[in-house]
């Protein structure tokens, strides 16, 4: 990006329910732990591209955002379109390797934003 002002537009993924997973999880999480990975999430936005520790690239056009909360570390799984990024699934990690079920659920996602947002 060439103008410090220039940023991405942060959206949440919708499910067909309407409602918005990651949202929904970051509202049940202690206020402290909520700032914490908005903070990440803002420094991804108005900082991109960035690299380990903070942002880790999974395949596929998927990312996770890794925030360390204390003893334990959350994961936002993300993917870009055009100037956005698009906040899919979001989880507390509790293995060293992030579940296989967490990255299906975040590709299927991911694929179907890229479809509506192609139409």
């Amino acid at each position: 990006m060439t103008d410090e002002t220039e940023h991405l537009l942060v959206k949440f993924f919708c499910a067909d329910s309407g409602t918005q997973p990651v949202q929904e999880w970051l509202r049940g999480l202690p206020k402290e732990e909520r700032k914490r990975i908005g903070e990440d999430i803002k420094t991804v936005q108005y900082g991109w591209p960035l690299g380990m520790p903070l942002v880790r690239a999974m395949g596929d056009g998927l990312y996770e955002i890794r925030s360390r909360l204390g003893n334990k570390t959350a994961r936002v799984l993300i993917c870009f379109h055009e100037n956005q990024i698009i906040l899919l699934h979001s989880f507390i990690k509790k293995s060293q390797k992030t579940p296989s079920s967490d990255l299906i659920l975040a590709k299927s996602r991911k694929n179907k934003v890229l479809r509506a947002l192609r139409q």
